[in-house]
C-alpha cells in the first residue's frame, strides 16, 4: 500500500504503445508539466518553436533506429493529452541547458561483489541527487512489453533513472557533463533501450551505439557477477570493471586517463570527487566478505563532507554545489533480482521492496 511517504508502484503490460499509453494516463500531470515550457525556459534564447524544430532533428535520428520507441512516446503523449514533439523535447535532456554549463543533478554509485560481499552476492547501490520536485513525482513501473524482459524503472513519470530487468541486469549510473555532445539518440532515450535488452553484450552495444548523441556514465551489473562500467561521451568511451578486492565506485566526473579531456564542467567535477573517494573510503573499510544491502545503504546515508556528501541534505547543510538533494536511493541484490528502494534520504526513509518472479 502507498503512503505519502513511498514510491507508487505502476504495472503497465502490453505492445509498446498500449503501455506508453497507460504510462500517460497515469503520468500525466508530471507529463503536462514537463511539456509546457514557454520561451522563458529555454536556453541559449530559443523559442518554443525553435526548440521544437531542434527536437525534430533529434527525433529523426531515433525514428531510424528505435521505431518501437516510436511507438511507445505516441502512446505516452495520447495518454497525457500532450504533443508527441513537445514531449519527444522534454526527453533531450541535451538540450535543456546551456553548451557546456553545469548540469543541475547527481548520484553516487557503488558496486560490490566476491571477494567483497557475503556469500558472494552482487550489489549495487545508487543515491539519485536531484531538485525536491522531482522527489514528489516519484513513480516506480514494472512494465511487462510483448517480447521484452520485465522491467523495473524509478523515476518521475515518463522519465527513467535507474532501473532493473528479468534478464538479471541492473542499471544505474551517472549523469556526466560531456563537451562532444551533437545531434543523435538522445541518451534517456537510449537508457530505455538498453533496460529491454536480454544480454549484458546487448545491453554495452546499446550504450556504445555510434549515433548516440552524448552518454551517461552506465552502470551495467549482471547476476552472474560480470560489472562493467561504461564511462562515456558522445564519441568516446571507456569500459572499467570492480578492482581486486571487487568494488567500484563512480560519481558524477570523468575518471578514466583517457576520457579526462571530454570534461565539460571541471568545476563541479571537484565536488563530485569529494563523493568518489568517500565511497572509495567506505567501501574499503570494509573487510573482504562483509559487505550487505544493510551496510551499503548505511554507506548511502554518510554525511561526511556535507553539502557534498553521499546522503545530501540542502535545507540542513546549506544549498552546496548545485543545491540538489538525494531524491530517493535503491540497492540491488542482483543475484536474487531484488531490489529494495526509498523516497528521499536513504537515512531517513520507508524502504520498499521488489522482487522479480524466479
Amino acid at each position: 500500500m502507498t503512503t505519502p511517504h513511498t514510491i507508487p508502484l505502476l504495472q503497465v503490460g502490453g505492445t509498446h504503445r498500449e503501455v506508453g499509453l497507460q504510462v500517460g494516463e497515469a503520468c500525466a500531470d508530471a507529463i503536462r508539466v514537463e511539456v509546457a515550457f514557454d520561451d522563458s525556459k529555454l536556453p541559449c534564447g530559443r523559442t518554443r518553436g525553435e526548440q521544437l524544430a531542434l527536437a525534430a532533428r533529434y527525433r529523426e535520428v531515433t525514428a531510424a533506429a528505435y521505431p518501437w520507441y516510436m511507438e511507445e512516446i505516441d502512446g505516452l503523449a495520447e495518454g497525457a493529452g500532450v504533443d508527441t514533439l513537445a514531449l519527444f523535447a522534454s526527453m533531450i535532456e541535451e538540450i535543456w541547458y546551456e553548451p557546456r554549463a553545469p548540469l543541475a543533478d547527481g548520484c553516487t554509485d557503488l558496486v560490490a561483489v566476491a571477494p567483497a560481499t557475503a556469500g558472494g552476492h552482487v550489489l549495487v547501490a545508487h543515491n539519485n541527487d536531484m531538485p525536491r520536485t522531482y522527489q514528489d513525482q516519484l513513480v516506480a513501473i514494472e512494465w511487462s512489453v510483448d517480447g521484452d524482459p520485465v522491467v523495473l524503472t524509478i523515476g518521475n513519470g515518463a522519465w527513467m533513472s535507474a532501473g532493473w530487468n528479468s534478464a538479471g541486469i541492473s542499471f544505474t549510473g551517472n549523469e556526466l557533463s560531456p563537451n562532444d555532445e551533437r545531434i543523435g539518440i538522445p541518451r534517456e532515450v537510449q537508457f530505455r533501450s538498453m533496460l529491454r535488452q536480454p544480454t549484458m553484450q546487448a545491453a554495452l552495444d546499446e550504450a556504445l551505439r555510434p549515433d548516440r548523441a552524448s552518454s551517461y556514465n552506465n552502470v551495467v551489473v549482471s547476476r552472474d557477477g560480470e560489472v562493467v562500467n561504461v564511462e562515456g561521451s558522445a564519441t568516446d568511451a571507456e569500459l572499467t570493471g570492480v578492482s581486486e578486492a571487487g568494488t567500484l565506485v563512480h560519481t558524477n566526473h570523468y575518471v578514466a586517463e583517457r576520457m579526462l579531456r571530454f570534461e565539460g564542467d571541471p568545476e563541479y567535477a571537484q565536488h563530485s570527487a569529494i563523493r568518489y573517494r568517500r565511497a572509495q573510503e567506505l567501501l574499503a573499510a570494509e573487510p573482504a566478505g562483509t559487505i550487505t544491502v544493510e551496510k551499503l545503504r548505511a554507506m548511502l546515508s554518510d554525511h561526511e563532507n556535507a553539502p557534498s556528501s553521499l546522503c545530501r541534505h540542502p535545507e540542513i547543510y546549506g544549498g552546496g554545489p548545485k543545491d540538489s538533494a538525494t531524491a530517493f536511493w535503491c540497492i540491488a541484490d542482483v543475484t536474487e533480482m531484488r531490489v529494495w528502494f526509498g523516497r528521499g534520504n536513504p537515512c531517513d526513509s520507508v524502504a520498499q521492496e521488489y522482487a522479480f518472479s524466479a
